[in-house]
């Protein structure tokens, strides 16, 4: 399956893979007005076994077939050990 994904220019590190290019109809008003201007970033061939940095491929495949996009936000802190500081002055 045949993805094309789009970064927010208005929020950080949020994407949005969507299922036809430049099919942001398929976007709920909310969110696309949330997101602001959407600025293509790749274009990438799915499958099951596919490595995303930050999603599975299946569940973006899924959300794909079902609603023609797959939003793509970023980690909440809480949830990312990356982020905890651990006392070092690098």
């Amino acid at each position: 399956m045949h993805a094309y994904v789009y970064k927010s220019l208005r929020k950080d590190d949020t994407y949005v893979f969507l299922a036809a290019r430049d099919a942001f109809d398929r976007i709920p008003a909310a969110v696309r007005e949330s997101l602001g201007r959407l600025e293509p970033v790749l274009e990438v061939e799915l499958h099951p076994g596919r490595r995303l940095a930050r999603a599975d491929a299946s569940q973006v495949m899924a959300a794909l077939d079902s609603r023609g996009f797959y939003l793509q936000v970023p980690p909440r802190p809480e949830l990312d050990p990356l982020t905890e500081d651990w006392g070092t002055d690098a």
